[in-house]
């Protein structure tokens, strides 16, 4: 197609939009679904859940008078077609990209981004506070939350459908029903929706509904909302249970086909028209239009570069057999759980990306993924060990802040044995703001009885996991490591037990000491490997543990060194360098501490490298540092 008959090109908002004739719109939708395929196959994101709402996004933008309608995408991950249609064509390859534009939805990039989403579930509670605000202020505003790929499956969800069933809020929830998220949706609300979706008595009848509101819409509001009535009081019969959604006082309507963009557009105009909270059933299919991503969903949810001809992933790994973090840990997970009958697995939504799917594969009735539902995911697990179980609980650092009130009430105030594998900490890289992994360690070394541990490299990552699962480590016990790849192909050592709180030294100095804890300790050991060849003596301590600090090396170190430097991925505020300053005062020393991590700012996207230097604790930053701390100790020797 020349770019001249491209309608897509042509359309620089939701307004040029809304200006083509209804029958355009499946053109347009062809053309975006084609423009988000050569985008990222080249420059890797998320893609099948974009694809899947390639109709619903252009339907909502042309019936929707958008900014000033609100429209909340959740979870942000399939918001790409939208910011394509928002002014973000042209600087859509920038995506991801360090100080290009963000992979989700954010209101400081523009004004059609409603609300920033990046975690799930929180549409239908901001949509709510968007619409009686807007009848606060007399605005006849629509607001639409666009709810799907897993996220009505967390209690937000279910809290905010609560209270917006109450009183007159006049929002609309789509329900985006495409049965998976990252893996395949679990729960008996996918039941449930599976009833819906295959009733065939029920899918007969409201057919016949919808073509009845047709005819009475043209007789009059009077006949339409009769026959919505009508609708309604069948509903529940026919499914054989009540309805879920009706009986939270939302109006449901569907199931309906959407990728169906004409049919979208006719519906979603009749549902302007009615008043209160209402909810619209989509059926979608995540990867829709792109065969290998419908078949594969799970892996084309964020495939990497691939062929977008063939479907084939690009390997960008130049031979690369060093294995993930990720991989070391479902391998050795379930080397352990062979030898221990009591250890479970535990993760809400993330099998294959936390590589628990490893254990589940061998031994399914021991791995539970329990849906988008950490907080839940943390008292389950505190119901097991309360029961002389060992639960892994794995859940992305992001992630795990949403059950930090489950972490301190039900595992650390009652000392249960819940071993917390908290996956992603520190940098992640190009999905951003949204999922870094800062503030784990800072928060979780404040909770009592909770042992906080960081493994510098993979192998001491099978170490830890293995002693955590030691029957007298009875305490809450939580191991945080990075996304990414190890260091070494030979990972796979015999256990050894790491004694709790105990630090290792990594290199003999004199000149000054160097405390890491986590991965950057790695990045530590090179520079000061390189630095002892121009006769640079530097200390190195890798402390292993944040909680409980290793006391007799820090009272080694404060009494034979007067400037020391911490690194860490982590936020400095409240962190690893806050605890060993902390140690400092409490002790009465009075050295100089110089604290690497992550700054009091929200880091953006870029690559975990490029995101590294910004923050100054790559191999260069950490260089400079001990550079700038030695030309001012000579300098203060020289007066």
């Amino acid at each position: 197609m020349e770019k001249e008959d491209n309608l897509l090109f042509k359309i620089t908002t939701p307004e040029d939009l809304r200006k083509l004739d209804p029958a355009d719109l499946m053109q347009v939708s062809s053309e975006l679904r084609q423009y988000i395929i050569d985008v990222v196959c080249n420059n890797p994101g998320h893609f099948g859940a974009s694809l899947g709402v390639v109709e619903l996004t252009v339907a909502l933008h042309y019936v929707f008078n958008t900014p000033y309608d609100k429209i909340i995408w959740d979870v942000g991950h399939q918001a790409y077609g939208h910011k394509i249609l928002t002014g973000r064509r042209e600087v859509f390859s920038t995506n991801r990209k360090y100080k290009g534009i963000s992979g989700f939805p954010k209101m400081a990039e523009s004004e059609y981004d409603a609300f920033g989403t990046g975690h799930s579930s929180t549409s239908i509670s901001a949509a709510l506070g968007m619409a009686i605000a807007a009848r606060k202020k007399g605005e006849n505003r629509h607001v639409v939350a666009v709810i799907g790929d897993g996220a009505m499956t967390a209690g937000q969800a279910f809290e905010g459908l609560n209270n917006a069933g109450i009183g007159n809020s006049d929002i609309l929830v789509i329900l985006n029903d495409n049965n998976i998220a990252i893996d395949p949706n679990v729960g008996a609300l996918k039941e449930y929706l599976l009833d819906i979706t295959t009733s065939k008595s029920y899918n007969k009848f409201k057919d016949r509904v919808w073509k009845i509101l047709g005819i009475f819409g043209k007789l009059g509001p009077n006949a339409r909302t009769l026959a919505s009535q009508l609708e309604a009081g069948f509903k529940s019969t026919i499914l054989d249970r009540s309805n879920l959604f009706e009986g939270m006082n939302f109006r449901y309507f569907g199931p309906i086909d959407g990728h169906d963009v004409l049919h979208l557009t006719k519906v979603l105009e009749d549902l302007k028209r009615i008043p209160g909270p209402k909810i619209l059933h989509c059926i979608t299919v995540k990867g829709k239009g792109f065969k290998q991503a419908e078949e594969n969903q799970t892996t084309f949810h964020a495939p990497g570069k691939f062929d977008k001809e063939t479907g084939e992933i690009i390997d960008t790994s130049n031979g690369d057999k060093v294995l993930t973090y990720q991989e070391v840990f479902g391998k050795t997970i379930l080397e352990l759980a062979r030898r221990n009958d009591k250890i479970y697995g535990i993760t809400p939504a993330m099998p294959t990306g936390c590589s628990l799917s490893i254990m589940m594969k061998e031994m399914p009735e021991r791995v539970y993924d329990v849906g988008i539902a950490e907080q839940h995911a943390v008292t389950f697990s505190a119901g097991l060990a309360s029961q002389g179980m060992i639960p892994f609980c794995n859940i992305y650092s992001s992630f795990i802040q949403r059950a930090y009130d489950q972490i301190i009430h039900d595992v650390a105030l009652q000392n249960l044995h819940v071993v917390f594998c908290i996956d992603r900490g520190g940098l992640v890289g190009a999905d951003g703001a949204t999922h870094h992994g800062f503030f784990d360690m800072a928060f979780m070394r404040a909770i009592p009885n909770m042992v906080v541990s960081a493994p510098m490299d993979e192998i001491d990552l099978r170490n830890l996991l293995y002693t955590a699962q030691l029957e007298k480590n009875k305490s809450p016990f939580s191991i945080r490591y990075p996304r990414g790849r190890g260091s070494f192909t030979d990972w796979k050592k015999p256990f050894q037990e790491i004694e709790i709180g105990k630090a290792r030294e990594i290199s003999e100095g004199d000149q000054m000491a160097i405390l890491s804890i986590g991965h950057p300790g790695k990045d530590v050991k090179s520079v000061v490997k390189k630095l002892a060849r121009e006769n640079i003596s530097i200390a190195h301590y890798d402390m292993r543990f944040v909680s409980p600090l290793d006391k007799t090396v820090l009272h080694s170190v404060f009494k034979n060194f007067r400037h020391i430097i911490t690194v860490e991925d982590g936020v400095l505020k409240g962190g690893f360098g806050s605890a060993i300053i902390e140690f400092m005062s409490d002790n009465g020393y009075s050295s100089e501490v110089r604290r690497l991590g992550i700054p009091d700012y929200f880091v953006e996207h870029g690559t975990q490298e490029e995101l590294y230097r910004e923050c100054g604790y790559d191999q260069e930053g950490i260089e400079l540092a001990i550079r700038e701390i030695l030309v001012r100790k000579q300098d203060k020797d020289k007066r």
